[in-house]
């Protein structure tokens, strides 16, 4: 079993910035493709970022890319995802996941096995 634990989340003004930390254990994290999906009130979970197993391969949705930047740190066990530029629709909880598959459906919430309990942010216009 991996457990991941997100963190950094809070209230900013829109135009503002966030780090989220996802930390791992259980596991060792070089082993999984990491993810970071969103989920907004009355609205499905959303993929966001993810990042291989290096971290040399990087993975946006469009509505985030040139604004948010996914790292990872594998001898830290942690996983970071910078958010610049902070609108009020980047409202959600965000969760970090950690997919062990080498497929290319990076995208779908079906693709990771572990999830983290997640971590709320808010941005107020």
């Amino acid at each position: 079993q991996m457990q991941l634990v997100e963190s950094g989340g809070g209230l900013v003004q829109a135009g503002g910035s966030l780090r989220l930390s996802c930390a791992a254990s259980g596991r060792t994290l070089s082993g999984y493709r990491m993810g970071w999906f969103r989920q907004a009130p009355e609205k499905e979970r959303e993929f966001i970022a993810a990042i291989s197993r290096s971290g040399e391969n990087l993975y946006y949705a469009d509505s985030v890319k040139g604004r948010f930047t996914i790292s990872r740190d594998n001898p830290k066990n942690m996983v970071y995802l910078h958010m610049n530029s902070l609108k009020p629709e980047d409202t959600a909880v965000y969760y970090c996941a950690a997919d062990s598959s080498y497929g290319v459906g990076y995208r779908r919430t079906s693709t990771y096995t572990y999830w983290g309990q997640g971590t709320q942010v808010t941005v107020s216009s």
